[in-house]
């Protein structure tokens, strides 16, 4: 018998093909934390999240709802603290039932301690619209057409230009 390869010969691992899954049912059973996370703008707004940043979500031991720690500078901080219920009452609407019954306030320095510095504006994409051949965006651009959402449509496009340049490569 020949000695076994370590190649996986083109197989998936496992765990990459179950993310997506257990991340789906984990949110259905109400631990929405990543989708918090990820999509923070679009949960509690724009102008909260230009000043403050979800930093965790702990369980007391009693089981009677959670507490979202948020972190923000020391002048937002008393703006943040008077908006607590509207904030939480955003953040439930993710979750589908009152999971979060506490919000925590911690402060940072905007500027000066090392480790204590946050961005709380997101990162600018990288956009390199040089890199992609005029046909290959053509093919993209047609391919995403019949959708009627201009930002599902976008997203496909740019979907469709990443698929066909790896491809081409």
């Amino acid at each position: 018998m020949p000695p076994r390869r370590a190649s996986t010969k083109g197989f998936t691992r496992t765990g990459s093909l179950l993310t997506g899954r257990i991340k789906a049912a984990s949110e259905r059973r109400g631990f929405a934390q990543s989708r918090l996370l990820t999509h923070w703008a679009e949960v509690i707004g724009e102008d909260v999240a230009a000043v403050a940043r979800p930093v965790d979500v702990s369980y007391g031991r009693a089981g009677m709802g959670a507490t979202l720690t948020l972190l923000t500078t020391g002048p937002q901080a008393p703006m943040l603290e008077m908006q607590k219920e509207k904030l939480r009452a955003k953040v439930n609407a993710v979750y589908g039932y009152n999971a979060i019954a506490r919000i925590r306030i911690t402060q940072t320095a905007a500027t000066g301690f090392a480790e204590g510095q946050v961005a709380f504006a997101p990162a600018k994409p990288v956009k390199d619209d040089a890199a992609v051949h005029p046909d290959i965006r053509r093919k993209a651009q047609q391919t995403a057409e019949p959708v009627q959402d201009a930002g599902l449509r976008d997203a496909l496009t740019r979907l469709a230009e990443n698929i066909l340049t790896r491809t081409n490569r």
